[in-house]
């Protein structure tokens, strides 16, 4: 009985590393999206960036912490990249945050934020607000012309 339970926990650990190549996968294009918006939060705020992410994962943190230092609550943060659904607390509008989505309608219908990350087809997309970027008197250099729209 001990030899048959030994040869399925055998077997079934030496199939196991077939599906490994899926959690990769996500791991690549996470540290791509955390790099991304490290270039992006660096060239807005000439600060030391503190990132926010609301309801952040374990595994978001390991990666995100390798280009940031992560804070726990909003109020410490001057990044906030909203990720999920989140509802922004009275105390996260300040003067000092900078908040940036991965969801466009999000860009499109809330004015806080200041632009936008996100895939499209499997390619990254970069939005920003040019009348947000002039609000907040945030000039970029010429790498950046062709992410700034004109949004209403």
């Amino acid at each position: 009985m001990k030899n048959i339970l030994f040869l399925i926990s055998l077997i079934t650990f030496g199939f196991s590393s077939q599906y490994t190549f899926l959690i990769d996968k996500y791991d690549e294009e996470m540290e791509l999206e955390a790099k991304i918006i490290s270039n992006i939060s660096t060239a807005l705020k000439k600060d030391k960036i503190k990132l926010f992410i609301p309801k952040i994962s374990n595994v978001e943190r390991d990666i995100y912490s390798k280009f940031f230092t992560i804070v726990d609550d909003c109020k410490d943060a001057n990044f906030i990249f909203e990720k999920r659904s989140f509802g922004k607390d009275s105390y996260c509008e300040d003067e000092n945050k900078l908040f940036f989505t991965n969801n466009y309608q999000k860009l499109l219908h809330n004015k806080s934020y200041i632009g936008a990350f996100f895939w499209n087809k499997s390619r990254p997309n970069i939005i920003l607000v040019k009348n947000r970027l002039l609000k907040e008197n945030i000039n970029l250099s010429s790498d950046y012309e062709k992410f700034i729209e004109d949004i209403r």
